[in-house]
């Protein structure tokens, strides 16, 4: 019941745990690319499934470009993998993934981009885009005319985790974003029109880059996931109840006793049996009756018998039974006597 009691705590929790939802999920666990809908690289060693590093689980994606890589014949160079979700307007979505940015990775003035969500025309810069010029990170929404509404100092070999949240509309009084970086809201969030009109949006992640970068460019992305609720892709903190350890038990206090004293409990460490009370040898010129040795406790043999009328001991006891314990010893000495002198008129 002990047992039941401390656990009730845990129990009472377990219905506010958030249950996780997405609505997909691109995090490369299947060990291939076939969460995604569509690749756009001009070779598979381009486009790699690798177990290190990882942000999480087992697997996540090696995207590495080279100066010409050109799969669809394009401005820029470029390696991207594509899901076409096609969100509609007024639909509501937080997208979590995380992007590492190896030592090698190239520093230049010209710009990389490494997510974005493209529209469905051909021509244009996408309406979402994350991407990196001089060492600094740079969210811009709108497209080329539209505005950089967060940056942030590039860290190599560091996960950078992302959350984006998006209303998508072509109103800018009804879209907005808000993002979270490394787990800190670094983007309120702000209205803006997050499509163009009359057109959808898909993801594309990867790397897309200015073709007069020369040197090789790679980036790792793990872990994409698309969900409705915060809850799905932000786990809420439940903070852990520390069980109360039920305090010692404490032994119910004794008077305080002084070891001279017989009316004292029994000394469990003495030599007699359980209930006893160790007397010690009377004091010359001391008055009171008593003998040396262990003196029965037993109320039967104690202070359940009544006081003789020669006189009771504090104890309990009487003098006649200590007279009469002197007669039997006196009698057992006169038994063990008669054979000595016996054996002696023989010898003579």
């Amino acid at each position: 019941m002990k047992r039941l009691l401390r656990l009730a705590p845990f129990a009472l929790l377990l219905p506010t745990l958030a249950i996780a939802s997405p609505v997909w999920k691109g995090d490369f666990e299947t060990g291939n690319l076939s969460q995604w809908d569509r690749e756009q690289s001009v070779s598979s060693s381009r486009l790699l499934v690798v177990n290190s590093p990882v942000r999480e689980g087992r697997y996540a994606l090696k995207v590495t470009v080279r100066k010409g890589d050109d799969p669809i014949n394009a401005s820029g160079n470029r390696n991207e993998v594509l899901y076409l979700g096609r969100e509609e307007p007024g639909s509501e979505y937080f997208y979590k993934w995380s992007t590492l940015f190896p030592s090698s990775f190239p520093r230049s003035s010209k710009w990389a981009l490494f997510t974005q969500w493209h529209h469905d025309g051909n021509g244009g810069s996408p309406p979402i885009e994350f991407y990196v010029v001089d060492d600094q990170l740079r969210l811009r929404v709108g497209g080329s005319s539209g505005k950089i509404v967060w940056t942030s100092p590039l860290q190599r070999e560091h996960w950078n985790d992302f959350v984006l949240h998006v209303k998508w509309s072509p109103d800018p009084k009804v879209g907005f974003v808000e993002l979270y970086h490394d787990g800190k809201v670094v983007l309120p969030k702000m209205k803006v029109a997050t499509q163009y009109s009359g057109q959808r949006n898909y993801l594309k992640i990867g790397l897309y880059r200015d073709e007069s970068i020369s040197q090789e460019g790679v980036v790792f992305h793990d872990g994409f996931i698309q969900a409705t609720s915060k809850d799905d892709v932000i786990p809420p903190v439940v903070a852990t109840p520390t069980p109360e350890t039920p305090a010692p038990e404490t032994p119910d206090s004794e008077p305080d006793s002084d070891p001279g004293d017989v009316s004292a409990p029994p000394d469990d460490s003495t030599d007699g049996q359980p209930g006893t009370i160790v007397q010690g040898p009377s004091e010359p010129g001391d008055s009171t009756p008593g003998v040396d040795g262990v003196i029965p406790g037993d109320a039967a043999l104690g202070g359940g018998m009544q006081a003789a009328s020669c006189g009771a001991s504090s104890t309990g006891g009487t003098p006649l039974l200590v007279a009469a314990a002197l007669t039997l010893a006196a009698l057992l000495g006169r038994r063990k006597a008669a054979p000595a002198h016996a054996r002696a008129r023989r010898t003579r």
